[in-house]
Order: structure tokens, then sequence, then C-alpha cells
């Protein structure tokens, strides 16, 4: 759980910002990519990866700026970046102006249960990496290349010139 607002916020910052490097990658062609009726289509993870930074964090009481979550998910990459773009920038600045150090211990109702503010924000990070892991497995399965986050990937090793590890 997080105890201070700056801890979260270079965290959240780092995470945001390998999320757009993978949606950077993806196409309008792939949106529609699903390898089984049970698992998400693309659109619909790059989607909910989206739309839960204005859910879970709105259900602690900051306003992000964030199409609805019930909205349909865009056929169209470009406009589901600029959503979360917009939506990552709002959550920033909502913890920033409206959260202090203290208020992190403070718990709301979340999903039936109490949850520190600080929880919250650590589980928003950690479902957004959950997810962004799924969604580069699908990535892979079509084909598309996947950039690294926490280490090259594939297809940095080979820019590299080097094997990547296996």
């Amino acid at each position: 759980m997080f105890r201070h607002i700056n801890d979260f916020i270079r965290e959240f910052e780092y995470e945001s910002g390998s999320t757009l490097k993978v949606f950077r990658n993806i196409s309008n062609e792939a949106l529609l990519a699903s390898p089984h009726d049970n698992i998400r289509s693309i659109r619909r993870l790059v989607w909910h990866i989206t739309m839960t930074l204005g859910e879970m964090p709105g259900k602690a009481g900051l306003v992000i700026d964030c199409p609805d979550e019930h909205s349909a998910p865009p056929d169209d990459i470009a406009t589901i970046y600029k959503a979360y773009e917009t939506a990552a920038h709002s959550v920033l600045e909502q913890v920033k102006t409206h959260w202090t150090d203290a208020d992190l211990s403070t718990e709301v109702n979340m999903y039936g249960e109490q949850w520190s503010k600080g929880t919250i924000l650590t589980v928003l990070i950690r479902h957004e990496a959950h997810h962004r892991g799924q969604l580069t497995v699908l990535m892979r399965l079509n084909g598309l290349s996947v950039p690294g986050v926490y280490g090259p990937s594939k297809e940095e090793w080979a820019a590299w010139n080097m094997a990547s590890p296996e």
C-alpha cells in the first residue's frame, strides 16, 4: 500500500508510460483480435484498462477525466490511446490536488470491502500491470511487436543484435 503521494506519482508515471508504450504497438486491425470466445478482444482489454482509471479512483471520491466505465470501446486505437492518456494525467492531478499522505490511510468502501486509499492506488497499478501482461500475450499471438516494460523484449534484444535470454 502506498503511504506517500510522491511514491505513487513516481510509480504511476512509469506504469502509465509503459501502458502507452504498449498501446502504441496496437493497430486498429488488431483491436478485434481474440483467440477464444472466453478471452477479451484486444479492443475490450485496452478499453477495460482505460476505464478502470476512472472507475476505481471514482469509487474513492476522485473525479477523473475518463469516459464512463460502461461506454462502448471505440474502434480506433488513437481514440483509446488519447482517452487513456487523458485519464492517466487526470489521476495524477486528482491525487496530487485532493489527497495528502495522511489521506492514504483513510478507508473507503470498495467493492463491498473497506480499502485504504493507499491500497486503492496500489491495486490500481497492479490491476493495470496484470491486464497489460494479458495484452502483451494477445499481441504476440497476433503478430504484433511487444515493447519491453520491465526489461528488454525479444524485439529489443534483436534490435541490439543480441539473442534474447531463454
